[in-house]
């Protein structure tokens, strides 16, 4: 596949501007959200692909039984179409590939990460009127069906396998190595999901230093959200000292410095540190 790039810059201020008015809507659209930061991290996405991407979403839907019942029921009707006669599924080496952390490019190629392959396994689910969630379990996101006193849990990584109660605390035991909480079977936000799904794009190219690019602008549409880490901030103005642009990395660490020193002046001092240490990289 070939590599991706950013767009324009001109265009890339348009996807900015949209996913900013998108995440401050009443009602988040996760799947505009989504494709938005597909645009961004591939400059030839257009609007038209990303308009035939919420149209093929609407066609898995309109391919799914009308209404097969509870929970479990949608549950395994997702499973056969999306999981079985579609194949959509996830393997290891998903995870060393920006493309599976892209809707547009999930849909075309029917593989992605966790937290993608549940994006779609909602989004289609959504359409077709089931009663559908992200459940963020810490390192494996997965979907939820129905109420909590009905819950089913279903992991589109593994082609939509429905877990038991043992599987998801297998699951979280895994990745934390402390039990099961049961607030993590709460239903996700989708601009928390949008977080998440940037954090693992900031993830990939943190692994590859020569992407700083790729960094940047995932930390750039990460701070568009109405809420995230402050600590973000300190990671842009690092990423632009990276990337050669001294003065203004130098600032932003001066304004994050402002905003620790009211409850760590040694940890402000530091950053202010790294701040003068930029500048001096300008003579």
């Amino acid at each position: 596949m070939r590599p991706l790039h950013p767009p324009e810059p001109a265009r890339s201020a348009e996807w900015r501007r949209r996913f900013g008015e998108e995440a401050r809507a009443e009602r988040p659209d996760l799947s505009a959200l989504c494709l938005l930061v597909g645009a961004q991290a591939d400059g030839e996405l257009t609007e038209a692909a990303m308009d035939a991407a919420q149209i093929e979403l609407d066609r898995l839907a309109g391919e799914l039984p009308f209404r097969p019942g509870g929970p479990r029921s949608w549950a395994t009707a997702l499973a056969e179409h999306l999981g079985g006669t579609l194949g959509f599924r996830g393997t290891p080496g998903d995870y060393q590939r920006l493309e599976s952390s892209l809707l547009d490019k999930v849909l075309k190629r029917r593989r992605g990460l966790p937290i993608l392959l549940s994006v779609v396994w909602m989004e289609v689910a959504r359409r077709a009127g089931a009663p559908v969630y992200g459940v963020a379990l810490p390192g494996h996101f997965v979907v939820g069906f129905g109420p909590p006193e009905q819950q089913v849990l279903v992991d589109p990584f593994d082609g939509g396998r429905v877990l038991t109660g043992t599987d998801a605390e297998l699951l979280v035991a895994g990745a934390t190595g402390s039990p099961l909480d049961p607030s993590m079977l709460s239903p996700a936000d989708p601009l928390d999901v949008v977080l998440r799904i940037l954090n693992n794009v900031r993830a990939w190219a943190a692994a590859r230093p020569e992407r700083s690019d790729v960094a940047l602008w995932a930390v750039d549409f990460s701070l568009l959200l109405p809420s995230h880490p402050a600590r973000l901030r300190y990671e842009r103005a690092q990423l632009l000292v990276q990337r050669g642009d001294f003065l203004t990395g130098a600032t932003e660490l001066d304004a994050y410095a402002e905003i620790v020193a009211a409850v760590d002046e040694q940890a402000a001092a530091r950053v202010r540190s790294q701040a003068h240490a930029a500048r001096a990289m300008l003579n």
